[in-house]
């Protein structure tokens, strides 16, 4: 048998550099608190440690 190969964490992605500040890009768990990020789906934001979701909005034009 084959092992998978393992997707490496892409960390660096959760962060973006303003001069020399560091700011999150995805939201932080309301549950969890802070350390804890929200996973970005196509339609919802979802917490992996306590499965917290909040389901973002279908504007209808």
């Amino acid at each position: 048998m084959e092992k998978k190969k393992q997707k490496k964490n892409e960390i660096w992605k959760l962060y973006r550099v303003e001069g020399d500040k560091l700011s999150r890009n995805n939201g932080t768990c309301p549950k969890c608190g802070e350390g804890i990020f929200l996973a970005d789906h196509k339609d919802r934001l979802t917490c992996g440690h306590c499965g917290y979701t909040e389901f973002k909005r279908k504007d209808k034009n």
